[in-house]
This record gives structure tokens, C-alpha cells and sequence, in this order.
């Protein structure tokens, strides 16, 4: 994570559609000092180039959303392998 970046207890949501089953986790963030309308781009563009490696999960979406406070959320959907 970007320095100043503090990850937050993460939530899990049961998802599902007709042909998948998974789960949305979301995963709030605390800025320091940072502009979060500035840091939501460099996040989502240093998250997209990871290759996530999840046992029996695949990550179908990533997401990096302005949340309450002049925080962030970042949003992670995984689908059953």
C-alpha cells in the first residue's frame, strides 16, 4: 500500500450470479494527509497490475472507490475456481 494508506477491518459479501458463486470483500482505507480524488487512480492502476494468486478463487473485479470521510474502498470480487 502507498505510504499513508491505512487498511481498515475488511467486510465480505456473498455474490453470486447464474453462472458464478464468490464473494464481493470490501476493504475501507484511512488517508493520512493525502488527496484521496489524486491517490484513487495511482491505487486502482498499482492494484490492477498485481496477479493475484487466491487458492480456488479467481479476482473477476477490482475497484478503488471514494468512500465517506475523504476516505477510500477498495472492492475485490472473487469467483470460485
Amino acid at each position: 500500500m502507498p505510504h499513508g494508506v491505512l487498511l481498515e477491518p475488511s467486510t465480505l459479501r456473498p455474490w453470486a450470479s447464474a453462472n458464478f458463486v464468490g464473494a464481493r470483500h470490501m476493504f475501507p482505507c484511512t488517508l493520512a494527509d493525502d488527496d484521496p480524488g489524486a491517490l484513487r487512480p495511482l491505487l486502482q492502476a498499482r492494484l490492477e497490475t498485481i496477479e493475484w494468486r487466491l487458492p480456488g478463487h479467481i479476482v473477476a473485479d477490482l475497484v478503488v472507490e471514494a468512500a465517506d470521510e475523504g476516505g477510500l474502498r477498495i472492492e475485490v470480487l472473487t469467483v470460485e475456481d
